[in-house]
């Protein structure tokens, strides 16, 4: 199990493979969870996605009740309120295993993730034991209801608006919200509306409260199966004791729950990823071309390799995130009064990872399903066959629960603001940089790399911090590009420490070995060029010449021969003709 330790903190302490989580970890409970919702998807959703994705009347609802019924939407709720009050480790498996299934998974994810944890964690007792039950069987469909017409990423310049009546029993709710999952079905909604001026607060509308009307289906790229309307609130009286959490305090609410929300959709987005390589290398197994399969293609292979690469880090960034997670949310009393606080707190704890592995893991499921049309041919642009909607399904992912933009702004000014408030020691570790560089010697070893593209994070957020001081949060230019390095930073050593955990226990080492490293020498040159960037943007003159030496000397390193390295991943995936760490 992850050590617990300081979100962030990877970008300037060495971690030790005994320290991550890996799935080579899992228990056997977790293998038994796994195998579970891998039968369902394969047995009970994948046959009825044409179905699904025609929004056949009842169909999604019952699927849920199924789920239900094994006990795949009640894995964070305890069980004193009906559910199966399984760890976080699980409840990321089955996203994982939900996540090939498209417009099912979209409705599960509502259910079980942004739907249902507002009350999980920050419901009162009462709430909980009248609304998490029904959740937890299927009986009940939840929505969260976030997003306005004129308010995505913006959350809080909301419109909707909650006024608390003379005699304290019920707030009128006025407003609007847009691209609400699971509105055509909800039965439930967690809302958010100004209250007491511009303070936010989050509140449990029951779908059938006089005055609240819902939209026509919105007509959608993908994730067709799922329910996505507008949903009008008109003078909505919502009793007083369905306010969540604290008066004004809504904002605690829905970002922590967004944070968990984005670890969840990178579990998704890896099953998605998982499945796109699974149909790949199979298909390129059996198809032939000038009279042998085009698995034997140089090209081919080198497709699947990189697809292979890819849905290695991504496992490796999901479940690492995972078991730290995991561990700051076991040990939690949830039924204690302060537990939604605490809860709060440590969500917030890992925000930068949680945003590291959605763009990551939404970014990668793309590049993997893209080349997995690429090898389909023509077929992989004909609906009969699965990549095809796994395509139009995926895109979707890096807009969900804060855009990919958002999120890597997110991810440096989450940094530098706990850093002013002297709870992580980024600046100290920027100051060391620059005196380092002049003892390096070429880097040789996969660890050295990794060390380095830490460094020129450091170096580079230094540079920009000098040349623009607080204002750096509003230079969204750089910010890309430092959150470009500080996710490659995070991918590469999760790969590599899995590869070395792997190593000390004996589990399929090398293959995982070959994986990390030709991740880890592939990103070495995006890591320069987002730094030679900021460091252009920064400095010019001799200034500029300097730190581009500098920079030279953090990144100087010995190359390997990655077309070798990703044949011999190949070699691998095609024998077993699917993914295999």
């Amino acid at each position: 199990m992850a050590k617990m330790c300081q979100g962030g903190s990877f970008l300037w302490d060495a971690k030790a493979p005994e320290s991550v989580f890996t799935p080579e970890d899992f228990s056997d409970e977790h293998r038994m969870i796994a195998d579970t919702v891998s039968r369902f998807v394969s047995e009970k959703v994948l046959p009825e996605v044409e179905e699904l994705d025609c929004q056949k009347e009842g169909l999604m609802r019952d699927l849920l009740v199924e789920a239900g019924q094994l006990g795949l939407l009640g894995a964070n709720i305890a069980e004193e309120h009906g559910g199966f009050d399984m760890d976080e480790i699980s409840s990321t498996i089955i996203a994982e295993r939900t996540g090939s299934t498209g417009s099912f998974c979209a409705a599960h994810g509502a259910q079980v993730g942004i739907g249902s944890l507002p009350i999980v964690y920050f419901g009162t007792e009462r709430q909980k034991r009248k609304y998490l039950p029904p959740i937890a069987t299927g009986q009940r469909i939840a929505a969260y209801a976030l997003t306005e017409p004129g308010s995505g990423s913006d959350a809080l310049s909301a419109k909707s608006r909650a006024v608390l009546g003379a005699d304290g029993r019920f707030f009128v709710l006025n407003g609007a919200k847009q691209f609400i999952t699971n509105a055509g079905l909800a039965d439930i909604f967690i809302v958010y509306a100004k209250t007491e001026g511009d303070r936010l607060s989050a509140f449990i509308v029951e779908a059938d409260s006089p005055g609240l009307s819902t939209g026509v289906e919105e007509k959608k790229m993908g994730i067709l199966g799922s329910s996505t309307r507008s949903v009008y609130f008109d003078d909505v009286r919502v009793p007083a004791e369905n306010l969540l959490f604290e008066m004004g305090n809504g904002h605690l609410v829905a970002f922590n729950i967004l944070n968990i929300g984005r670890h969840k959709i990178s579990a998704n987005a890896l099953g998605s990823a998982r499945l796109a390589l699974d149909l790949s290398s199979a298909y390129a197994n059996e198809r032939k071309q000038f009279g042998k399969p085009i698995s034997t293609f140089g090209l081919i292979r080198e497709k699947l390799a990189r697809m292979a690469v890819s849905v290695y880090t991504m496992e490796s960034v999901v479940y690492r995130t995972c078991g730290m997670l995991n561990d700051k949310l076991s040990g939690l009393d949830k039924s204690h009064p302060e537990g939604g606080r605490a809860a709060a707190e440590a969500i917030a704890e890992y925000a930068v990872e949680c945003s590291i592995g959605k763009v990551f893991a939404t970014e990668a499921q793309g590049r993997v399903i893209d080349e997995g049309v690429q090898i389909h041919g023509g077929y992989g642009f004909i609906r009969e066959y699965a990549i095809e909607r796994l395509y139009r399904d995926a895109r979707i992912m890096r807009i969900f629960e804060g855009t990919n933009e958002i999120n890597r702004t997110i991810i440096p000014a989450t940094l530098l603001r706990r850093a002013k408030k002297k709870e992580l020691p980024l600046f100290e570790a920027v100051s060391h940089i620059r005196g380092k560089a002049s003892a390096l010697a070429p880097r040789k070893t996969e660890d050295d790399l990794v060390q380095a593209a830490k460094d020129v994070f450091l170096f580079s957020l230094g540079v920009a911090f000098e040349k623009s001081g607080e204002a750096l949060v509003k230079c969204q230019e750089v910010l890309g590009r430092l959150a470009d390095m500080a996710i490659l930073a995070y991918a590469m050593e999760s790969g590599l420490l899995r590869a070395r955990k792997a190593e000390a226990k004996g589990k399929n080492a090398p293959h995982k070995s070959a994986m990390a490293r030709a991740f880890i020498y592939e990103s070495i040159p995006e890591i320069e060029t987002s730094a030679t960037e900021i460091l252009a943007f920064c400095s010019s003159g001799a200034e500029q010449a300097q730190l581009l030496l500098i920079l030279k000397k953090l990144l100087q390193y010995v190359p390997v021969d990655l077309i070798g390295l990703r044949e011999q991943i190949a070699a691998r995936i095609t024998e077993a003709g699917k993914y295999v760490s």
